[in-house]
């Protein structure tokens, strides 16, 4: 079978901005790269960076980070499991000194949430991974605990390294309540008078339609910790930009929405906790990347990790901008169409 050679998909990108973020991670004003089909997503994000930077910024709190591989085994029953997670929940310390160091110097175990199914016990291995995403990392430690639990414990069966408890590029609930990669909070308070001037709508419509769009027809839709207009254009757009693995949008688009009116202003916020992206490691060799991400400042010289939360701290800000922009745009009859003709139809 002849073997074809690796081409270039080449994809429109424009920087949007500026963006002002306040706060440890990023204290700065920056332009957002976007690489997109979908041209009317530039001028849109752009809206909401202009008002977000008017209102002061955006404010925005890592909450927390962790990547995870699940692994599961199999015994005769379900008692010979209880006892073997038994002991394995009271050597993390063991199976990072033994185990997880020597497969990188960055990857550290964090934490292990098991479940038990019959006969089978599925673990979800949850480390941090420096300022790379850790898809390979985190398997590659995986792979190790799991064959020093089977050496340690010689009643288990292999099964498989990954058992869909992780869970990657797939919706769940488990991703949401845990947490899978960086888990962070964007939120803004924006004055009555910004929202008519330049979003041409005003707090109680932009909430209202919250309620009964992302709320109550997510809800109808069966959709699954999500409440948001469009996240994943946004997530696809940066993840692109920034040479991440495209596919993890599908969990980093489950985004809360969270919005009202505070003293007659809008308060509004987007709360992702799935971001898997990373400054370093697959993906980031290729030029327009690794300028992009020198631009953002992800390239520095900093602690382990630093990088990554900068850079997941922006992408948070982008959805952010574009969620608000749309939600004021889906307040006015016409408004989101017509921008669509006009960009994309002329």
């Amino acid at each position: 079978m002849k073997a074809h050679k690796i081409e270039q998909a080449p994809i429109p990108m424009r920087k949007v901005g500026p963006v002002k973020i306040i706060g440890p991670e990023v204290n700065d004003e920056l332009w957002m790269p976007l690489a997109t089909y979908e041209s009317p997503l530039w001028p849109s994000v752009g809206r909401g960076a202009r008002v977000t930077k008017l209102a002061g910024g955006i404010h925005c709190t890592v909450v927390d980070e962790r990547m995870s591989r699940s692994i599961v085994v199999q015994a005769d029953n379900a008692s010979v499991l209880a006892n073997v997670w038994q002991q394995v929940s009271q050597q993390i310390d063991r199976i990072n000194e033994e185990v997880v160091s020597k497969t990188s110097r960055f990857a550290r175990l964090i934490d292990i949430h098991p479940q038990f199914v019959g006969n089978l016990l599925y673990l979800r291995l949850e480390y941090l991974t420096g300022d790379a995403s850790g898809h390979n990392m985190v398997t590659l430690a995986s792979e190790h605990v799991q064959t020093w639990l089977l050496t340690e414990h010689p009643s288990l069966k292999y099964v498989s390294i990954s058992a869909n408890y992780c869970t990657d590029k797939k919706v769940s609930a488990v991703n949401g309540i845990l947490g899978r990669g960086k888990n962070v909070v964007a939120e803004v308070t924006i004055p009555r008078e910004l929202v008519e001037r330049r979003l041409k709508s005003t707090p109680e419509k932009i909430v209202d339609l919250h309620i009964k769009k992302n709320l109550i027809g997510t809800n109808l839709a069966g959709g699954l910790r999500s409440a948001n207009a469009h996240a994943a254009n946004m997530l696809l757009a940066f993840y692109l930009a920034t040479g991440q693995d495209a596919a993890n949008i599908v969990e980093g688009s489950q985004c809360i929405v969270h919005c009202e009116v505070v003293a007659g202003d809008l308060y509004f916020s987007v709360s992702m906790p799935n971001l898997i992206v990373g400054s370093v490691g697959n993906g980031k060799g290729i030029d327009f990347v690794e300028r992009n991400l020198a631009e953002l400042g992800c390239k520095e010289n900093r602690e382990p990790g630093a990088n990554a939360r900068r850079l997941a701290v922006i992408c948070a800000c982008s959805v952010l901008c574009g969620e608000l922009s749309l939600m004021a745009a889906q307040t006015n009859p016409g408004e989101l169409m017509q921008s669509h003709v006009n960009m994309e139809r002329g």
